[in-house]
């Protein structure tokens, strides 16, 4: 696989990352399964991919219990995402950025983990009442430590403002350049994808001209962009997608059009290439600092994402992917 290179240190990742979030945490609890998830990083390890994006919250903490297991065997196959920052409650997520919860917080993941290095840490959330720079401060300490390599952010985008995408990253933008002048920023985590662009408008190009790598997370809508989900089949409570307003049965067969413009597009590049391969490639194309991270906890789908490295989209292409209808929600 093409290996990509993020941040100031040129840190080498593959160019398709996995998330695996979905095997833990946030998705339909009846369809996990451990083992198929253990596969499945398996798989994405032996096709190229290094880069396994987790984090502490995802269970709480099972899901950097179930990395541990893989990077046991497998550490130097590995580059190893984790993040802090937030706490997780019966009801409710409070971001916590208290220096010395940051590095407690380090040390619980390294235990889970079973390394005694994070290549990527990153902070999932701001602490509005934790001046940033202090919390970056710490993250910063850790490096010096050798607990970690480098340091991320993750952009958390008000999803009111995508109607528009105006002023979406606003907020992180100012972060950043905040947090740059305590320690160097190697990548940063944003929604991005073929239905949800809003990052390409000031995000994307403010890592481009600083050398900052940017992840693109839920770089299939969610699923939707692979076109394997039924409009209205419906969502056990468990899964964030029964409550976002792209995912009611009416949006979902309104943004059918997007699917089909995929698999149009696909069609051209043979028969095995899915709308999935199409709508990861589409992200590989916006730049060499671009990597999307696709999550599953399945082997088949682990496989699938990380072919489409090998999927190259001509400037047709690009150009009818952008003229694909503007995804809908039941904010529209």
């Amino acid at each position: 696989m093409e290996r990509r290179t993020i941040g100031p240190a040129a840190l080498e990742v593959g160019a398709i990352g996995l998330g695996c979030m979905p095997m833990n945490w946030a998705y339909t609890a009846s369809q996990r399964n451990g083992e198929d998830s253990l596969r499945a990083v398996h798989t994405a390890l032996d096709a190229g991919t290094n880069l396994l994006d987790t984090a502490d919250m995802y269970g709480p903490f099972t899901n950097e219990l179930l990395v541990g297991r893989v990077l046991k065997e497998r550490r130097a196959d590995a580059f190893v995402s984790t993040k802090c920052g937030l706490l997780v409650g019966d009801q409710h997520i409070v971001a916590n950025g208290r220096p010395g919860y940051v590095k407690r917080a380090c040390d619980a993941s390294l235990r889970r983990l079973q390394t005694d290095v994070i290549d990527l840490y990153q902070l999932h959330r701001a602490d509005p009442e934790v001046p940033i720079e202090e919390t970056w401060g710490a993250m910063a300490e850790l490096v010096a430590a050798g607990k970690v390599r480098a340091l991320g952010l993750c952009a958390v985008g008000a999803r009111a403002q995508r109607r528009t995408g105006a002023g979406m990253h606003d907020a992180t933008v100012r972060q950043l350049e905040r947090v740059q002048q305590v320690f160097p920023v190697a990548c940063v985590q944003a929604e991005l994808s073929v239905w949800s662009p809003e990052a390409l408008e000031t995000l994307v190009p403010w890592c481009s001209s600083r050398g900052v790598g940017f992840l693109a997370a839920m770089p299939l809508g969610n699923g939707f962009l692979s076109g394997t989900l039924t409009p209205g089949s419906g969502f056990e409570p468990d899964d964030m997608r029964a409550r976002h307003p792209r995912f009611t049965a009416e949006m979902m067969a309104a943004n059918q059009p997007i699917v089909v413009g995929l698999r149009r597009v696909a069609r051209r590049h043979g028969e095995s290439v899915t709308a999935a391969q199409v709508a990861l490639a589409w992200l590989l194309a916006q730049g060499p600092h671009v990597v999307p991270v696709p999550g599953t906890k399945r082997e088949r789908w682990a496989a699938e994402n990380c072919a489409a490295a090998e999927v190259m989209l001509t400037g047709e292409d690009l150009v009818e992917i952008a003229r694909l209808p503007r995804a809908r929600g039941s904010w529209d």
